[in-house]
């Protein structure tokens, strides 16, 4: 999968909170989006997963141009601002429900997921019994249980102890080594750095630094 970005701007009313962005990602790598808050990180991967049009500019999948897709982008999971879930199922509940619109997984591959971000124990309870910390990790199991292509995770290790953000780690190499395209916002540098092939550092709305590994 090639995902680029093409002089892509983004106003609200009469501000610019994206301005000429230009990007490329490809598959099997790890990218870093960097920037405070405010900084343009989560309208760009909102625009990534058409939650929102551009102003100008394209995002395009494998050449073919986001707008004349239906929906959603084909075999793409995003995590994007906090986690959403309903407050009276429990977590496996949730998980459940989602992976019953496209049918493609069932019980082995959900319990798998809960198992790889360390809440398998507590997939019973409800979710809005869930700690920050949990409701993220079950955030980031919906991401990876049906296996995309394409996983966009925004902030993914807020609220969540060392122990398992390094087994999170981890796994996100993992799936970038099985091919995986991945992209990571944080306003933490530190937070993605040894996971990235690539990061952007975005400040009001324009990309102010570009670094490879």
């Amino acid at each position: 999968m090639n995902l680029e970005i093409k002089n892509l701007s983004k106003k609200f009313k009469n501000t610019f909170v994206l301005e000429n962005i230009n990007m490329n990602f490809e598959s099997g790598k790890i990218y870093g989006l960097v920037g405070r808050n405010g900084s343009g990180k989560s309208v760009l991967l909102k625009i990534i997963c058409s939650f929102y049009n551009p102003s100008s500019g394209e995002v395009l999948f494998d050449k073919v141009n986001i707008n004349l897709m239906n929906g959603f982008p084909p075999d793409t999971r995003a995590l994007i601002e906090k986690p959403n879930f309903i407050s009276d199922m429990t977590g496996y509940e949730n998980l459940e429900l989602l992976a019953s619109i496209q049918k493609k997984i069932g019980s082995i591959e959900i319990l798998d997921a809960l198992k790889k971000v360390n809440l398998h124990e507590e997939k019973d309870k409800k979710f809005r019994e869930y700690s920050l910390g949990m409701k993220q990790k079950l955030g980031i199991a919906q991401v990876i249980m049906e296996d995309p292509k394409l996983m966009i995770l925004d902030e993914p290790f807020n609220g969540i102890e060392e122990e398992t953000a390094k087994e999170l780690r981890s796994i996100l190499k993992e799936e970038a080594r099985k091919g995986k395209l991945i992209i990571l916002a944080s306003h933490i540098k530190e937070d993605i750095q040894e996971l990235c092939d690539e990061i952007y550092r975005l400040e009001l709305g324009k990309i102010i630094e570009h670094n490879i590994k």
